[in-house]
């Protein structure tokens, strides 16, 4: 065994203790991979958990009350080239519930409801919600009381203070011309920046009207200064 020893010494044969070297920490690496594979997936899935919980926290009041807008896609088409803005013309059907799940309204049973983005046709949230969804898409809106009916409701169907869910589908999409674009949001423009320039002639008006001598009394004026 000494001769062994001495003789694989000599020749430089490092073979067997090369062999232990590395069949260490290759079985450490072998039990730890799962270990920290196990670990890093329990806390990925505990931080996706926790970062849903908070942001639906802040969505929710501490009574589970819908506190902003919420727009959830159920349904989206497989090429969506244009997304509607305001302007566009949208025919949807859709299905309006409380938060209870108590149907308030539906579309189904009659034709498509054509909405006008920026018309406020409907409710505030529904339009809201309707920015940005492209043909063929089904969405579901939780909308909050004060994009939805308020403190009044809409009785006897809708209390006051209620929440509202609708889930809608888009069946077209129609986008504004390039004049109804200019009568939607340039015409406004102009008659803002004209009414400053009104505003000066109305007054301009006024003050000469106010400062200008009748005829009836510059001839009387004139009649005291000829007897004199």
């Amino acid at each position: 065994m000494l001769a062994e020893c001495v003789r694989r010494a000599l020749s430089g044969d490092p073979e067997e203790e090369e062999e232990e070297e590395e069949e260490e920490p290759y079985t450490e690496v072998v039990v730890m991979a799962p270990l920290s594979q196990k670990f890093t997936m329990k806390t990925s899935v505990f931080l996706l958990l926790l970062a849903a919980s908070f942001t639906r926290g802040l969505a929710q009041g501490d009574d589970g009350a819908v506190e902003e807008l919420q727009v959830e896609t159920l349904v989206k088409p497989q090429t969506c080239p244009v997304l509607s803005t305001m302007g566009d013309t949208l025919h949807i059907h859709y299905t309006g519930k409380l938060m209870d799940g108590k149907v308030i309204d539906s579309s189904l049973s009659r034709d498509p409801l054509v909405v006008e983005l920026g018309k406020r046709t409907v409710i505030a949230g529904l339009e809201q919600s309707l920015v940005g969804v492209c043909e063929g898409q089904k969405i579901k809106a939780s909308i909050p009381s004060h994009l939805a009916y308020g403190k009044k409701g809409y009785p006897p169907t809708i209390p006051g203070d209620a929440a509202l869910e609708f889930e809608v589908e888009v069946i077209s999409l129609t986008q504004q011309t390039a004049w109804q674009k200019m009568v939607n949001d340039v015409f406004p423009l102009m008659c803002l920046a004209l009414v400053p320039t009104l505003l000066g002639l109305v007054g301009l008006y006024l003050y000469k009207k106010a400062n200008a001598q009748k005829p009836g009394k510059k001839k009387a004026k004139d009649k005291k200064i000829k007897k004199k």
